[in-house]
């Protein structure tokens, strides 16, 4: 495999890109990370971001945004206050070019404003995450929003499935008794955008009861990977389900199914692999003892004699061409990882049974500059990436094209902080319009949901 290594300091991103406190380093292989993806070489960037006079969001000349949804507004539906903690993000196509949008909100039971108990889609009413569904015009006009999930817990991310829902997941393993809770929480739910009343609040036991952040479905054999983000020992666990009734629509996984979860033989921490281009052969598959995990947290189950591969923070997960890419955000070796980066990209493909590392984050980035930790990631209209980063400093939803250049495409201005002591709101659930004209993306907190116009063609 051919290899490009990148880094930047300080310096370079800022002369090229305008976008003050970027800092990427990286090494990879970047064409893999675009695999399926038909459109045009993304280019480096769209030029300098420009202050934003409103103090909310800076992009390059020529883009524009309109706010969509903030917490603590009223819902149109009447049923209460816009939640708290706006997280991962899926758009689907409606008819008469209408789009809807699917929101997560990661509430814990500390959370500012939960997600308001509805009849028919609350699971738990102690929980207080769940997600929210706007309606969109083809000019981004809210047309409607309204609860589609509630009663959850930490609704951190999730994914798309081929059939058109949403799966929401819960990055929790709180159990009943726990934090107020009158029902077991750790599980993924399946959210119908147009009229959630379809899909209801049930909860996909099969799929397993544990930390879970993100899913990507394989379009053609309908198994379904799941990512794991826990940051203490023992780590996360890569999963893949295999459902009773693989593309079977709305409703099918509730049919049932085995868990697996990934080992690779050798290789106890994938933190420990620092090569980008290390690839390995034969990835076994090993069945998950206990997936409800009733006596023994998931990560902490017996696999046998060869144990199997944990990772710390397992986040973004997504389907490019013929293979699944999952992202570890940061390893930590004082946390008890076996080695330390700011953040790695693996690809897996299913047919060869293959794992390959294909990004790197650092670590010789400068660690007091943002652009590491990588968090949700999409691809572009542009045919290159857009990165949610999730670390300290101002944040930036950076941009990455094919040939490996970083650019920065958003920052935040929400000061969350103080004057002497700063903090800016995170990013989360950047995706893009069917059409690819439209980058919808959150602040987390305040919670803000953006939608993004331009010459996103250019």
């Amino acid at each position: 495999m051919s290899e490009t290594r990148l880094s930047a300091t300080r310096r370079q991103v800022l002369a090229r890109t305008g976008a003050l406190g970027v800092g990427i380093a990286f090494a990879g292989s970047l064409s893999e990370l675009f695999a399926g993806s038909a459109a045009a070489q993304g280019r480096a960037g769209y030029g300098p971001l420009v202050p934003d006079p409103a103090g909310l969001l800076d992009l390059p000349k020529g883009f524009r945004y309109q706010v969509l949804s903030r917490e603590g507004d009223p819902l149109r539906s009447g049923e209460g206050q816009v939640p708290s903690n706006h997280d991962g993000m899926a758009a689907f196509a409606g008819r008469a070019g209408r789009v809807h949008l699917v929101r997560n909100h990661e509430n814990r039971v500390t959370g500012k404003i939960g997600v308001p108990t509805v009849e028919g889609l609350t699971y738990d009413p102690m929980g207080k995450g769940g997600c929210t569904a706007l309606t969109l015009d083809r000019h981004n006009r809210v047309l409607s929003e309204r609860v589609a999930i509630a009663g959850t817990a930490v609704n951190c991310a999730g994914g798309h499935t081929p059939w058109g829902t949403w799966l929401t997941c819960e990055e929790t393993e709180d159990r009943a008794g726990t934090n107020g809770y009158t029902k077991d929480h750790g599980f993924i739910f399946e959210v119908d955008p147009v009229d959630p009343h379809r899909s209801g609040a049930v909860p996909l036991t099969a799929m397993g009861r544990f930390q879970h952040e993100a899913i990507a479905v394989d379009p053609r054999r309908g198994v379904v990977y799941e990512t794991e983000d826990a940051f203490d020992k023992p780590f996360g666990l890569f999963y893949r389900f295999l459902p009773e009734k693989p593309h079977g629509g709305l409703g099918s996984l509730r049919a049932g199914g085995r868990l697996q979860a990934m080992r690779v033989p050798g290789v106890s921490d994938l933190s420990a692999v620092q090569e980008t281009g290390a690839s390995f052969k034969g990835i076994e598959w090993v069945d998950v003892p206990d997936p409800l995990a009733v006596q023994t947290p998931i990560r902490n189950q017996d696999f046998g004699p060869k144990g199997i591969t944990h990772a710390q923070k397992l986040e973004g997960c997504y389907w490019g061409g013929s293979c699944v890419y999952f992202v570890s955000s940061y390893a930590r070796s004082r946390e008890g990882s076996a080695a330390d980066h700011f953040g790695q990209i693996w690809r897996y493909d299913p047919a060869a049974r293959r794992l390959t590392l294909v990004i790197v984050f650092g670590p010789d980035t400068d660690v007091q500059l943002p652009g590491e930790e990588p968090d949700n990631i999409c691809l572009a209209p542009s045919g290159g990436l857009m990165v949610c980063e999730d670390g300290e400093g101002a944040q930036h939803v950076f941009g990455v094209t094919r040939k490996g250049e970083v650019y920065a495409m958003a920052r935040g201005r929400q000061n969350i902080g103080t004057p002497d002591d700063p903090s800016w709101g995170e990013f989360a659930g950047v995706t893009f319009a069917p059409d690819g004209d439209t980058m919808y993306v959150n602040c987390y907190t305040p919670g803000t949901t953006f939608a993004v116009t331009g010459p996103w063609h250019k």
